[in-house]
Parts: structure tokens; C-alpha cells; sequence
């Protein structure tokens, strides 16, 4: 399976302003997750006809949909499975997290490559990251261990935090009052899991944002009730962590219905809002 990611371009006539890095979820691949992704439209007005898709709203967005590589799956007796990294219950998604790590290095390494890569058609300030279900995780997990920070947004649908357990000990800790120093401990945390044998830690910059900066991202947050594969409440979790280090702007919605997926039609307009007030900043 090819690992490269699928991407769509600006609508033909119309500039390259922004990127927006989407990554998809375990089992699926990446022009899966793009077109059905691309079947969501936002409502535009009071008609069931006042509706648009994502590539005609925002005409001057590169796409882009990274491709997991294909990893043994330990649990289903070491089946090959496009995921981002290997886990053993879905059920409780902190069940033996160790087997997270190896899939977390590669999987951070290449988020990583591929935000340099945009980096060199647009300002990081107009860059989107984010994802679906594994994918989420796996961005939130980049977001932490590059350490730079200075995205235009952070997106995610469905998701968790990996390593949340080692986390929570973490920023729980009584000498963490502050939420600068417990930013501090999620960035070593994260930069550890993804250094791969690495001296040093990876971030595409030596040049890091002070904590201040880095916690200004604008983050929105989605997830609906009924999901039958990964609970609301882990990402509760994530929006109860973000807040105990300080980000200071995380949009939370919480949908009664839509599944494992992005609700529709309300959760695709409040993504639309979402990216275009933090395009207009």
C-alpha cells in the first residue's frame, strides 16, 4: 500500500492561502476517508437546496489526507491493518498503551514531514491539522511533540488522547500548578514517545513558541453521543486536559446523534465556522 498522502488542490483559478492536513481513522485509507469526507456539505441558507460542499466553500484550500502505513495488529493475532498506531481495545483505548509507542514514533515522524513539506507553500499560521478517530489522536500527539505550535487550527472528530494515562499523572502532579509548566510535561511526554531512538527530540524548528503562544491555537472539538466505537467521554477528556494546560480557545460541541463520524448537517456548519473565523484572524 502506498503511503503517500491524497491530495486536492485549490479549485482551479484560485490561489493556495491555506492547507488543511486531515488524517483518517484506523482501518480505513486516506482517499476513503477524503471522498466520503467530502459527501458532507454545510447548510448555506433555509432550503434543503442552500447546501455546498467543502472544496466550493473554501476554493483556496490545499487538502491533504496522509496515508497510515500498513502495521501488524497484536490484538487480531497480528493481522496487517492501515492504522497510525497499534492498539489493543477500543473500549478502553489506554488499555495496554505500550503498544501505541512504536506506531506513534513512525506515525508523528511523517505528520511532521509533511507539515514542512505544506510549510514551504504557506505559513505555518495557515495550516489546519487534525483528524478522525485514530487520526485525532495521532494529530494531537504531533501537536505536542513538535512543540512548535503556531497552527491556524486544530480540528478533530471522534477521538482520544493517547498516552492519556501517563498524561493525567503528569499534569496532575502537585508541582504542576501552573499550566506553562504542565504544557512543559505534556511536551516531554509526547517528544519522548515519538523521539525513535532519536538524541534529540524531533521538531521541525529549534525555534519553539513561548507556552502563551503555543496555547492560543484555536481547537474545536467534535463528537457525538451515540458513537458505537469510541465514547464521548474520551473526548471530554481531551477538551477537561486542553483546559488544565491553559488553551485558551476550545470550541466543544457535543452532538446527540451522528455516530462515529462527523454529524450532519450541524457538526460540518460549525467546522465551516469554525475555519472561517480562524481564517479571518
Amino acid at each position: 500500500m502506498s503511503t503517500s498522502s491524497h491530495l486536492i488542490s485549490p479549485l482551479e483559478g484560485s490561489p493556495h492561502i491555506h492547507t488543511i492536513i486531515l488524517l483518517h481513522g484506523r482501518d480505513s485509507q486516506a482517499s476513503e476517508f477524503a471522498s466520503e469526507f467530502f459527501e458532507s456539505e454545510a447548510t448555506t441558507g433555509p432550503e434543503e437546496t442552500d447546501r455546498r460542499t467543502l472544496t466550493a466553500l473554501f476554493p483556496t484550500v490545499r487538502w491533504v489526507f496522509p496515508q497510515a502505513k500498513t502495521l501488524r495488529s497484536e490484538r487480531f493475532n497480528n493481522t496487517d491493518m492501515s492504522q497510525w498506531f497499534d492498539m489493543w481495545s477500543l473500549e478502553d483505548v489506554q488499555e495496554r498503551s505500550e503498544l501505541q509507542v512504536p506506531g506513534l514514533q513512525s506515525g508523528v515522524d511523517l505528520i511532521i514531514q509533511i507539515i514542512q513539506a505544506e510549510e514551504r507553500f504557506v505559513p505555518r499560521g495557515r495550516i489546519f491539522l487534525g483528524g478522525i478517530s485514530q487520526g485525532f489522536a495521532t494529530s494531537l500527539a504531533t501537536l505536542f511533540a513538535d512543540g512548535q505550535g503556531g497552527f491556524a487550527g486544530l480540528c478533530g472528530f471522534c477521538g482520544w488522547l493517547p498516552l492519556a494515562n501517563q498524561a493525567a499523572s503528569l499534569i496532575g502532579g502537585a508541582s504542576f500548578d501552573d499550566p506553562g509548566e504542565r504544557l512543559a510535561s505534556m511536551q516531554r511526554l509526547y517528544r519522548a514517545a515519538a523521539k525513535s531512538g532519536q538524541e534529540e527530540p524531533m521538531a521541525s524548528s529549534t525555534t519553539l513558541l513561548s507556552s502563551s503562544q503555543f496555547r492560543s491555537i484555536p481547537i474545536l472539538l467534535e463528537h457525538s453521543r451515540d458513537d458505537p466505537v469510541i465514547s464521548v467521554e474520551n473526548m471530554a477528556g481531551i477538551r477537561d486536559t486542553l483546559g488544565k494546560l491553559g488553551f485558551e480557545e476550545v470550541i466543544w460541541h457535543e452532538y446527540e446523534d451522528g455516530g462515529h463520524w462527523i454529524n450532519e448537517p450541524q457538526g460540518v456548519d460549525d467546522f465551516v465556522n469554525f475555519l472561517r473565523q480562524a481564517m479571518r484572524e
